[in-house]
């Protein structure tokens, strides 16, 4: 992937990692389709103010097979980013991550195979591995289906490796740790957290802060997707983007207090707890294969990352798409 030019699809574009992905890409001079999840608003979520002579911005689901073998005519290297994510949600609607994540990454990998695509980027999650049984955590750990989310995710890598398997499809399965920074959901913990601060709340609404994460700044998550898309050797490779850091909810919340200067309290919301057996209490993931295949290392630390991102909420154009006062699943 290493010509400007190339010609390039990103599924899931409009959403938080996929809008970084898309504006690092046409940094790069690729030439960039970013889908948006179509809807009766004409609305591209966080593409609608991006405009560049090389973005072609298209509406649509990759549930439909037909739609996606349409889209990815023409297309040397796709980004799969589209899915359901949020864990809360998947509890209430499991059948809706069946039809997305899983079919919907099928008919991406077909359309992929018909239409002759040169590498396709299959986005997985950490949360594929459950609880950390040893860490930090490689591509060998045991998957854990600890929520529908992840069983479904699970089921997609699944299908994207048969692909490369069966039919020598080009697929790298990409599996970013936790992922924050600008444009993140609400129904994550650092945006809940700073978004609440921001709006002067006085007590924070927050679940269970024991977990750990490995958090990982969006900027190096992307770059840790591009390195992939041009590494031969990362084809049929499960690859972990992580910090190879973990860090607990509690001691995030205290980090984000200390460069807000703030000294909210923090109250347990019983509505924002995982059940008892689907939360994954630790994460910490080994990031020494993609700095094997590609000489990856982040370059943000936690710190760095955090005061960017509060920079960016703390903007009122941006604070105001966001709704403290409810929980978003």
């Amino acid at each position: 992937m290493q010509e400007e030019g190339q010609e390039v699809l990103v599924t899931g574009a409009d959403g938080f990692i996929g809008s970084h992905l898309t504006e690092m890409l046409l940094r790069e001079g690729k030439n960039v389709r970013a889908l948006s999840y179509y809807n009766s608003f004409n609305d591209w979520g966080w593409l609608n103010d991006m405009k560049h002579p090389n973005l072609e911005i298209i509406t649509g689901d990759i549930r439909d097979p037909y739609f996606c073998k349409q889209i990815t005519k023409g297309i040397d290297v796709i980004f799969h980013l589209a899915a359901l994510i949020a864990i809360p949600y998947s509890y209430v609607a499991p059948d809706s991550y069946v039809d997305t994540n899983i079919k919907g990454t099928l008919n991406i990998c077909q359309a992929a195979k018909e239409n002759g695509a040169k590498r396709i980027l299959v986005t997985s999650t950490s949360e594929v591995y459950g609880t950390a049984q040893y860490v930090p955590i490689d591509e060998k750990h045991p998957k854990q289906p600890q929520s529908p989310y992840s069983a479904t995710k699970i089921g997609a890598d699944a299908i994207a490796l048969s692909f490369y398997n069966a039919f020598e499809l080009p697929v790298v399965i990409v599996r970013p740790f936790n992922t924050y920074g600008p444009r993140q959901s609400a129904r994550a913990i650092i945006p809940t957290i700073i978004t609440q601060i921001a709006k002067g709340e006085n007590e924070i609404k927050l679940g269970d802060l024991t977990p750990t994460r490995d958090f990982n700044y969006v900027k190096d998550t992307c770059k840790g997707f591009i390195e992939l898309s041009k590494c031969d050797k990362a084809i049929g490779q499960e690859v972990n983007i992580a910090s190879n850091y973990e860090i607990s909810m509690r001691d995030t919340l205290s980090i984000i207090a200390k460069l807000m200067n703030s000294n909210i309290q923090f109250v347990e919301d019983t509505q924002r707890l995982r059940p008892k057996n689907s939360e994954v209490f630790r994460l910490w993931g080994d990031n020494s294969k993609i700095k094997a295949l590609t000489g990856y290392t982040p370059s943000y630390t936690i710190e760095d990352g955090l005061r960017e991102t509060i920079q960016w909420f703390l903007d009122k154009n941006n604070l105001q798409n966001y709704k403290t006062e409810i929980y978003n699943v």
